[in-house]
């Protein structure tokens, strides 16, 4: 199995404020969940396994808090889902909210020679059921939607068999959602523009090398 190499920080982030086309809380949220996940199933770069989430109370902040649930068997449509979640808060803490939510599961990308991988947390999809706003994230870790690797090394085969499926799917969910994603915040490991990352600076034929920082 070959696994690939995750920045501690993404290397692409996409943001969408749904203050207009949602209902905060978190049925709304898992049903938004659920319909960017199709999206995301479709072009088999997410299949939702487990969610997370950390508790927060007004006036104090975060707990220091995680709940986890699986998906194993269950839908993000599931109805009963939304009860499930909120069943999870801590006793010591009756006042608890929940905070962004996390689905986690694994997605597929491509070697040079074509050949088909899955990888855990390949995307990560975070949706917010916050009562200031609604709103939903999608990031990417690895170096496999760039035009490089994170040595620098130029992989055209790779980024020719991934980065379109992302792109693909980032204009799809802008459609289902009604709303423009806007790019995250650019980190060391690069950063979104438009529907893809932003091309690093090519010199003597080979872009930054980014393996002097600590990788997890």
């Amino acid at each position: 199995m070959v696994a690939l190499t995750r920045a501690p920080k993404e290397c692409g982030s996409w943001f969408w404020d749904l203050d207009d086309v949602a209902e905060p809380g978190p049925e709304s949220a898992l049903r938004t969940a659920g319909r960017m996940s199709a999206v995301l199933r479709k072009h088999a770069l997410l299949e939702p396994a487990a969610l997370e989430w950390h508790w927060f109370q007004v006036g104090k902040g975060g707990l220091g808090i995680h709940s986890r649930l699986s998906l194993v068997n269950r839908s993000l449509d599931d109805p009963e889902l939304p009860d499930e979640l909120r069943a999870c808060r801590p006793t010591g803490h009756p006042r608890a909210e929940m905070g962004d939510i996390l689905v986690l599961g694994s997605g597929a990308w491509f070697d040079a020679s074509g050949t088909r991988h899955n990888e855990y947390r390949l995307v990560e999809l975070m949706v917010s059921p916050d009562e200031i706003g609604p709103s939903a994230e999608l990031s990417v870790h690895h170096d496999v939607w760039g035009l490089c690797d994170f040595r620098g090394e130029p992989h055209p085969a790779i980024h020719a068999t991934n980065a379109p499926r992302l792109a693909s799917a980032l204009q799809e969910l802008d459609q289902l959602l009604g709303v423009e994603a806007e790019p995250g915040e650019p980190t060391y490991y690069g950063h979104a523009e438009g529907y893809g990352l932003k091309a690093p600076d090519i010199i003597d034929g080979r872009g930054p090398d980014l393996t002097d920082a600590a990788f997890g």
